[in-house]
């Protein structure tokens, strides 16, 4: 039984310039179809793969929920899955997913070695971009007020008092604290910027400590400047709060800088700007995780499919197709590709913002975040008695699952 399987994330390989793509250099005769996320990078390089013909790709935001059963049929209902640090993790523990090192040196010349997602020495994967959560803010509003870009989160925090104090916007702050997943995410980013550790020997949780309860109170600081309804705010309505001059700042998704710019839906075109993550703590690395998304191809399909599967997969993530939209995703390729939307997550990065830790662990542990901050945030628990809610609820999850004993 895998006990623990960490999936990791590649080198940052930063990508160039607008150009059309060909038309897709070979003729699909398979029947395929592929379920990924559903943002606006999926769509490019599905797009391009629907070029080859008898391809279908459904994007939909509950795929991760939709895939471990899809692709355990036989055959299963999607040739290519769309997945990411944690999302992949599922499909390898059953099995789902087949080793691409075969496909790669037939059709992968033009990948860049960042792409290659290794599990135990072999190919499973290949990523298409990065992203991190980053520090997206108001470049009009901080030089109204004489305010510097803050690089930890305490210069968050009284960045924030004195945008509160102007009335410029409606609420200095944004951040993705949706109970559940978003939730989870935000805890581990500060956790991990708070130099805590997940895990003890044999997968025990240790989370429940000075760290821990470091990273809830700063959480709380932050959501006194945030919309009321902050447990309901997801990636996409932050993403608009921003673009309707409502938030100053947000630590966001890099996925979501292009649509700033988006002078259809934006009232703050070119006035956003973008830097690393804060510090959770003076001198500490920036409070994010990297990820990786990409493209995995399923076991119980014929090889035949497998081959042609694979094909498009080199179509849709070819130079020319992920030049053509360089500011749609911080793409990985063997060219160089470069981005104002990838400056927050390259800075973030290089300042030593750690890989997410994808793995069955630590999907639990997320999972059990996510399901109990709510009650700290609202004053109904103690930060000691909601770390050690989380730790419980994980603790009986990896017990059912066999991760622990």
């Amino acid at each position: 039984m895998i006990k623990r399987l960490f999936v990791g994330v590649i080198g940052l390989v930063i990508l160039v310039a607008g150009v059309a793509w060909a038309e897709c250099g070979f003729q699909n005769d398979i029947p395929l179809a592929s379920l990924s996320n559903s943002f606006e990078s999926w769509k490019v390089v599905t797009d391009a793969m629907a070029e080859c013909g008898n391809f279908t790709a459904e994007l939909d935001q509950n795929f991760s929920q939709k895939q471990p059963a899809a692709m355990a049929a036989n055959p299963s209902q999607y040739a290519i899955g769309g997945v990411s640090n944690s999302t992949l993790v599922p499909l390898l523990s059953d099995g789902l997913v087949r080793p691409l090192d075969d496909l790669v040196a037939e059709y992968g010349q033009d990948l860049a070695p960042s792409q290659l997602i290794k599990v135990d020495g072999q190919t499973m994967a290949i990523a298409m971009q990065v992203n991190a959560q980053h520090l997206m803010y108001r470049r009009d509003v901080l030089e109204a007020l004489d305010i510097a870009v803050p690089t930890t989160y305490d210069e968050v925090l009284a960045a924030a008092e004195k945008i509160q104090a102007s009335g410029l916007v409606d609420y200095p702050l944004g951040g993705t604290y949706a109970a559940g997943w978003n939730l989870g995410e935000e805890f581990v980013n500060m956790y991990l910027g708070m130099g805590g550790m997940f895990f003890a020997e044999d997968n025990m949780p240790a989370i429940n400590n000075e760290q821990g309860v470091a990273a809830l109170e700063m959480m709380k600081s932050l959501t006194s400047y945030m919309d009321p309804e902050f447990l309901t705010a997801d990636s996409t309505y932050v993403q608009q709060q921003f673009q309707q001059g409502q938030i100053a700042m947000a630590n966001l998704w890099a996925t979501r800088a292009g649509a700033m710019d988006n002078a259809e839906e934006s009232e703050v075109v070119g006035l956003v700007e973008f830097a690393a993550a804060p510090a959770a703590v003076p001198g500490g690395p920036p409070a994010t995780t990297l990820w990786w998304d990409g493209m995995t191809v399923a076991t119980n399909i014929s090889d035949a499919a497998a081959d042609a599967a694979f094909r498009l997969m080199m179509e849709g993530l070819s130079f020319d197709v992920l030049s053509a939209n360089p500011d749609t995703a911080i793409w990985l390729s063997s060219g160089q590709i470069e981005s104002r939307i990838a400056v927050g997550a390259v800075e973030s990065a290089r300042g030593g913002a750690p890989s997410y830790p994808a793995s069955n662990v630590m999907g639990l542990l997320h999972t059990a975040a996510g399901n109990n901050i709510a009650d700290f945030l609202t004053g109904s628990e103690s930060a000691e008695a909601t770390l050690a809610d989380i730790e419980a609820e994980y603790t009986a999850a990896a017990k059912e699952a066999g991760l622990i004993d």
